[in-house]
């Protein structure tokens, strides 16, 4: 496995781990009506963690590729999400981390 693989896999399991942090937070504070939606947002977040951290151990670029890509979507979305509330944390760092892992990759996919 080429470095390229091994820091788009970091990137995205990072990214993951916020994301699962964030829904953790979340739930932990939802209020009896908000509840709900952060348990899908858990449940949504524990697969992407776990997919995420089974590519360190599959080796497939493809596989990995298909998480990065996933990752990529949700992060971008929170972003949109963020910056539809105005709120500027969770509008820039979605996003930065959306680019961190788009360039990671590119990389990837270029062969890096």
């Amino acid at each position: 496995m080429s470095a390229a693989f091994w820091v788009c896999a970091s990137v995205t399991a990072i990214s993951s781990y916020v994301s699962l942090g964030y829904s953790i937070a979340g739930l932990r504070g939802a209020t009896a009506e908000t509840r709900v939606g952060f348990a899908y947002a858990l449940a949504r977040s524990v697969a992407l963690a776990v997919a995420a951290t089974v590519a360190f151990f599959v080796g497939s670029s493809d596989y990995l590729v298909a998480v990065a890509v996933a990752m990529v979507i949700v992060q971008a979305a929170d972003a949109v999400v963020g910056a539809r509330f105005g709120d500027r944390v969770t509008t820039y760092g979605p996003a930065a981390t959306a680019a961190a892992n788009a360039a990671a990759l590119v990389s990837l996919l270029a062969g890096g």
